[in-house]
């Protein structure tokens, strides 16, 4: 019989790290794939990205609405809440072998508890690295619940079989992600010319290769109370720079609705005539953008792993990403707009870095699935050493 492997699918970001991992399991003969979808890939708000002539065809198995409105601490804590319970249903009527999750994300953490109290193997996507934020931790909590590990980089494999992990379920693979952008054609920007006209808000803002820059600004979920602040500086330093530029839409953490809020103001009261706003881009639209970006600005991790990968130039911001790996194409700045600024303008003297494979080198997806196809699956952890 086929191995039955479930892919939680909650966001934008990991719905793109997923997609060679979805064409290698479709053509698998020893892999039936199963699809939950979630989060804010159902919501209108964050873009539905699966609606995009670019999403991949393949059967949705469940679709799941846990978030609560508001994008605090408290409806943050709610939702992971509703979505033990919630997933747990799902794993009950589709019985996989296997539950595969991916980083961080606070709702990966209740996926991969109801999976494991159900006796469902985990596998885990991007262990091991360490960060600023409430998503180390959760990141960490997953992997301690997990069976297979499928780390990014040398120094995360090594964290996990540190933290106890069996070092033969510990894969080293690299970003998922960056399968996607070693497929696709990254030097032709002519779509944004009339994307701008059916998506988004703001003027039109021309693709210039090196003379533009990528904004993407999460909330850090620790510092709840500070987000808004922060974004004002950002929205300061891009206003003064008055550099064309593309502006992604947050993500539905904790603090999404401070940083959205001070966005809106931004765009309602100033118009800003270079600055085009998206809820979201797939991620073959947004590798050519960021690939040829004069510089990425935020805290994104697209920064730290996808912007290296392709040499891109970035500025991360405040404190998201502190700890992890980065390559030399990143300068690290506090949430203050004048160093923003002076950050920005050095990035665009120096022009492009070296690629570099840190995390890997695009072709993650189906040593992955051919791994889970062929490992030992045992329901109990515990017994498995």
């Amino acid at each position: 019989m086929k191995r039955k492997i479930c892919l939680v699918l909650t966001s934008r970001g990991n719905y793109g790290k997923t997609k060679s991992i979805i064409q290698a399991a479709n053509k698998h003969d020893d892999i039936e794939l199963q699809v939950i979808i979630g989060g804010s890939l159902v919501l209108e708000k964050y873009g539905k990205i699966l609606d995009s002539e670019y999403a991949d065809s393949f059967q949705v198995d469940a679709k799941i609405h846990f978030l609560v409105e508001g994008e605090t601490p408290l409806t943050m804590a709610k939702s992971a809440g509703l979505a033990v319970s919630d997933f747990a249903t799902a794993f009950g009527n589709m019985n996989p072998d296997l539950v595969v999750v991916i980083a961080d994300r606070f709702e990966c953490l209740p996926v991969a508890m109801a999976a494991t109290y159900m006796n469902i193997p985990v596998a885990h996507i991007e262990g091991g690295e360490i960060s600023g934020s409430i998503d180390e931790s959760i990141r960490h909590a997953i992997t301690k619940l997990s069976y297979l590990h499928f780390p990014c980089s040398e120094e995360a494999r090594d964290r996990i079989i540190r933290m106890g992990e069996n070092a033969e379920r510990v894969h080293l693979v690299g970003s998922t992600s960056f399968d996607v952008l070693a497929n696709i054609q990254l030097d032709d920007l002519s779509p944004f010319d009339h994307l701008q006209e059916e998506k988004g808000v703001g003027k039109y803002v021309r693709a210039e290769k090196g003379k533009y820059l990528i904004v993407i600004q999460h909330p850090v979920t620790t510092e709840y109370e500070h987000n808004r602040d922060y974004i004002q500086e950002t929205v300061d330093a891009i206003d003064r720079l008055e550099i064309p530029t593309f502006w992604l839409w947050p993500n539905m953490d904790a603090g999404s609705d401070g940083i959205s809020k001070g966005i809106r103001q931004y765009r309602e009261a100033r118009s800003p005539g270079h600055v085009h706003f998206f809820k979201s881009l797939p991620i073959e639209l947004f590798g050519p953008l960021l690939k040829n970006a004069g510089c990425i600005v935020g805290n994104s991790s697209s920064g730290i792993r996808e912007a290296a990968f392709l040499g891109t130039p970035a500025v991360n911001i405040g404190n998201r990403q502190i700890g992890r790996d980065r390559g030399k194409n990143v300068i690290d700045v506090p949430n203050r707009s004048h160093e923003i600024v002076s950050a920005v303008r050095k990035q665009l003297e120096h022009g492009p870095f070296t690629p570099d494979h840190l995390y890997g080198d695009g072709s993650a997806g189906p040593k992955i699935v051919d791994i889970m196809a062929s490992s030992h699956l045992q329901s109990q952890k515990i017994n498995s050493y």
